[in-house]
């Protein structure tokens, strides 16, 4: 360990971590443009300069490693004078477009004007003039007036892709960032650039002029497109007193986690998300009718039926299909009313195909949670549909969301045959009127609970939005359904959030409690 002084105070860090790592870790803030954790240093904004004693000229404090027993100053007059002169620098071309421009909010450069500039421009010449409006992506848009030349969209195109779609080009005040002659930025892992880029350089052309960033309500949750889980925000905007809003979520962004996915998402879980609000099945259909109904009064109707067969010992003839887009805590309520309690046979898994995966993050599973499934004692292999669906006279479908390429002919050939069907579902799809009864599900997004993903890392979340209307968890109509068979009232009874089921999950199967 090395013993330093930022501004004065005394710092214990490991030998060879940067003076900037040291200062954040003490909760000291030194700007930066160009420094990204992700990333070898480069420093080349010059924002971090720092004043070192015994060393003559300022230091870059992104790349300067610390030595027991150094001072640095970061707030000195000298490095005060210094910032003012870069951010000078930067703003002699930089255009005035923070009125318009995406990156208003969340934007660097604007945040250390404010703490070092608030000048005057005294520059009289003709500035620069870039390209404003250049398609570099599916899904990017590059402003090269903005641009501050940190390199962070190179050096993750370089470094974390390598796909080297973007290169620095020209000589000194013509240096310029951009693509090669004919060839665009096209990965898995596009949308990332315009989120690293510090300013408003790089803009989404999804996100680009529909919301202002300090409208939006970030939330923490996990993406459940593929299984590999990766911590995301979702970030949502509820609308006014005086009109709502066409969609809730505006943007999916980012959440570091080192162990799952690190700094990065790919561009199927930053851009699919519409599912989150288009197409939203938000209240309880009974027999195709718009009459209005409760879950206590559907949960007493179900729990009847379910009891009826169960006491006649015709449970054999209980069905269900399932979708691991369900949490670990719905499957172990499932497992608990419908194997043990019931001692129901008949369940099956009914999740899209494989797709292709990457070799970074993105899975072959379109579902987050068939590891989990799995460790909770599921069958996962297809079904044989014409020998499942034989004799069932009461069937449980939860298929959340409903993919537009799921193949329904079977199901929906068997459906008028069987004499009771029960769907839950997240969203309308012309499938749902084959059902007796339609019950609105929340997503993810939406509700309590954890996943396992394909490397058997447990995650819990909790809610990111509000579901809509008549929408609820899973869990919580397997609680209160528990509750109305009768048949463990004092097991079900301990359940109140997907926390206190949690519990319970970890005591009885090992896997969950090694993952605590």
């Amino acid at each position: 360990m090395a013993k330093i002084f930022i501004d004065e105070r005394e710092i214990d860090v490991a030998e060879g971590t940067t003076i900037l790592k040291a200062a954040k870790s003490a909760g000291l803030n030194i700007p930066h443009l160009c420094y990204h954790k992700a990333f070898i240093p480069e420093g080349t904004c010059r924002m971090c300069l720092v004043e070192i004693e015994g060393i003559p000229k300022l230091e870059l404090a992104c790349s300067t490693q610390v030595r027991d027993g150094m001072e640095v100053s970061t707030k000195s007059e000298s490095v005060i004078e210094a910032r003012k002169g870069v951010l000078e620098c930067l703003l002699a071309d930089h255009p005035i477009d923070c009125p318009i421009c995406d990156k208003a909010g969340e934007c660097k450069l604007q945040d250390y004007y404010e703490e070092y500039g608030l000048f005057e421009s005294e520059f009289n010449e003709e500035k620069e003039k870039r390209q404003k409006k250049i398609e570099i992506g599916k899904n990017l848009i590059h402003d090269q007036e903005r641009c501050v030349l940190c390199r962070r969209c190179v050096r993750f195109l370089r470094e974390i892709t390598k796909n080297e779609e973007l290169g620095v080009f020209q000589r000194g005040v013509h240096t310029e960032v951009s693509t090669y002659e004919g060839i665009l930025v096209d990965n898995n892992y596009s949308g990332n650039l315009a989120e690293i880029c510090p300013v408003g350089a790089i803009t989404d052309k999804d996100f680009r002029f529909k919301a202002r960033s300090w409208f939006l309500q970030r939330s923490e949750s996990i993406c459940p497109l593929c299984s590999r889980g990766c911590n995301i925000y979702v970030e949502s905007h509820q609308g006014f007193s005086r009109f709502s809003l066409p969609k809730r979520v505006y943007r999916i962004r980012t959440r570091e986690n080192q162990i799952i996915n690190g700094f990065w998402i790919c561009d199927k879980g930053r851009y699919e998300y519409s599912y989150l609000d288009q197409e939203r099945l938000d209240n309880i259909v009974v027999n195709n009718s718009q009459d209005s109904h409760s879950w206590p009064e559907i949960t007493s109707l179900i729990a009847g039926e379910i009891g009826r067969l169960y006491h006649m010992k015709r449970s054999a003839h209980i069905g269900l299909i399932l979708q691991s887009w369900l949490s670990n805590e719905e499957l172990f309520l499932i497992d608990k009313i419908f194997r043990n309690d019931i001692n129901i046979e008949k369940i099956c898994f009914l999740d899209p195909p494989e797709e292709a995966a990457d070799d970074f993050l993105l899975t072959a599973e379109r579902t987050p949670n068939r590891r989990g499934a799995k460790e909770l004692g599921f069958d996962l292999q297809p079904a044989n549909w014409e020998k499942f669906l034989e004799d069932v006279d009461l069937l449980f479908v939860f298929a959340s969301p409903i993919r537009d390429d799921t193949d329904f002919s079977l199901l929906k050939a068997a459906l008028d045959k069987i004499e009771k069907t029960v769907l839950f579902a997240s969203h309308n799809h012309e499938i749902n009127s084959s059902f007796d009864i339609v019950l609105p599900m929340s997503l993810i997004a939406e509700k309590g609970g954890s996943l396992t993903n394909i490397v058997g890392s447990v995650q819990g979340f909790s809610n990111a939005l509000d579901a809509p209307g008549d929408c609820r968890p899973a869990w919580q109509f397997l609680v209160e359904l528990g509750n109305k068979l009768a048949l463990n009232i004092d097991f079900y009874n301990q359940f109140s959030d997907p926390e206190s089921i949690r519990e319970v999950m970890k005591k009885e199967i090992s896997f969950f409690r090694e993952k605590q």
